[in-house]
């Protein structure tokens, strides 16, 4: 029995999505929930998985492709859970395929047949390369074009092509002998690759330059003195860890609950812009950036006020591992009232972080530095950290964005207040 592989239906948010990779070809044999091939939208990875046990018998949206809401992607034939366990079922289903594409008479059929048969890779180079993919012959299993076959036919082109670009050299060289030779550059040191921005990073490049171009985006700058929260986790670390089943006592959950506090306290920070409406939240949904190989994601920590230190910092492991393995949900991305990034982490020692629309105020933490400074009148060498605050001036004024700063460094610098809610 033939069964359709289609795209999930999208939320109302996403149009459209683009076939990032099959991680199946056809004629291979799958199981029920085995991940066949990854969408790629402007938000989240959608893995979209094996509806039962079977043969990839055909891929109709290759690598690259744009789709649609409920597309049909493919189709597998079912088989019973022996048959697909057996070694011999993906050879003999691809035997089969290629039987089946040998049968078709007309030229079209043929090309058609040729292209199924190839698989996502190799369709993909030969597109690269200007290969005609049916014209070539497969050495896969079943007759399967491979990589290696468009790889193959593409090196004597590009050869001919070597040897037609040098001969009018030689011509020339010949024709002039008074002419000292010369060494030019080689060509081949100066590679240049072009490929498509993904889904993923043109959204993000398309929020940033709409944060910029909509909002009135300063940014203000404060110091905060890190010790008192490296000694309360060096002398509690251990402890934190044992108690919540090895929940590690990190620096980002301090941060979220003095911002939350801050919040409170500075409610047009964690107000949004509706047109010409001011939307003040009685919640507090904290972004935290995470970063990935396809880009920056920001899921969101759902009422950080009820939560414990240790909540939160297992909310945010959690997302950091989902996020860099493609498995984070639109829900866990939606809404979100404030952002905290930590470019720290990588070094940064300065910032101005760009606001996450349509949120008036995003926190940038950054690098740790030892650094001389005054504690009660005398010079003391402390472990420092330059925080920005980013706002949108349409709604919160100077005042406001440095008392808001303030605020966070005092609860940082003095931790108990932050359990106390002081």
């Amino acid at each position: 029995m033939s069964v359709e592989i289609k795209t999930p239906a999208f939320s109302e948010s996403i149009s459209e999505g683009t076939v990032a990779a099959w991680h199946k070809e056809v004629g291979d044999a799958v199981q029920r929930d085995d991940v066949l091939v990854d969408i790629e939208t402007d938000k989240v990875v959608i893995e979209i998985f094996a509806p039962s046990d079977g043969v990839l018998t055909e891929v109709l949206k290759a690598e690259g492709d744009v789709v649609e809401s409920e597309e049909l992607l493919g189709r597998l034939t079912e088989t019973e859970a022996s048959a697909t366990t057996d070694a011999d079922t993906a050879p003999e289903a691809k035997a089969a395929a290629a039987t089946s594409n040998e049968s078709a008479s007309a030229p079209a059929s043929a090309a058609a047949s040729a292209l199924a048969s190839a698989s996502p890779a190799a369709r993909k180079l030969a597109a690269e390369s200007g290969i005609d993919i049916t014209a070539l012959e497969g050495t896969g299993k079943g007759g399967r074009i491979t990589k290696e076959d468009v790889a193959r036919a593409r090196a004597p082109a590009a050869e001919a092509t070597d040897t037609a670009e040098a001969a009018p050299a030689a011509d020339t060289a010949m024709a002039d002998d008074s002419a000292p030779a010369t060494a030019s550059p080689s060509s081949e040191n100066r590679v240049e690759r072009r490929v498509p921005m993904t889904r993923l990073r043109a959204s993000i490049a398309e929020r940033l330059v709409e944060a910029q171009r909509t909002a009135a985006m300063l940014t203000t700058f404060n110091e905060v003195d890190m010790q008192p929260v490296m000694t309360m986790r060096r002398k509690y670390g251990d402890e934190f860890q044992a108690r919540h089943n090895g929940t590690k006592l990190g620096f980002m959950s301090f941060f979220v609950r003095a911002c939350v506090e801050a919040l409170k306290r500075f409610p047009s920070v964690n107000a949004s812009i509706d047109g010409n409406d001011v939307v003040y939240h009685g919640y507090y949904d904290i972004g935290v950036a995470v970063s990935t190989e396809r880009g920056l994601v920001v899921p969101v920590v759902r009422d950080a006020d009820a939560l414990g230190l240790h909540q939160i910092e297992d909310a945010i492991v959690e997302y950091g591992s989902r996020a860099r393995s493609g498995k984070l949900a639109l829900a866990d991305m939606q809404g979100g009232t404030f952002t905290i990034s930590n470019g720290g982490i990588f070094g940064s020692l300065l910032s101005t972080p760009i606001l996450n629309p349509p949120q008036t105020g995003i926190l940038g933490m950054h690098k740790i530095e030892q650094r001389p400074v005054v504690v009660d009148g005398e010079v003391a060498v402390r472990p420092m950290m330059y925080l920005a605050l980013s706002y949108d001036h349409r709604l919160i004024d100077g005042r406001e964005a440095v008392q808001f700063l303030v605020a966070v460094k005092e609860l940082i610098e003095d931790p108990a207040r932050i359990l106390l809610e002081l």
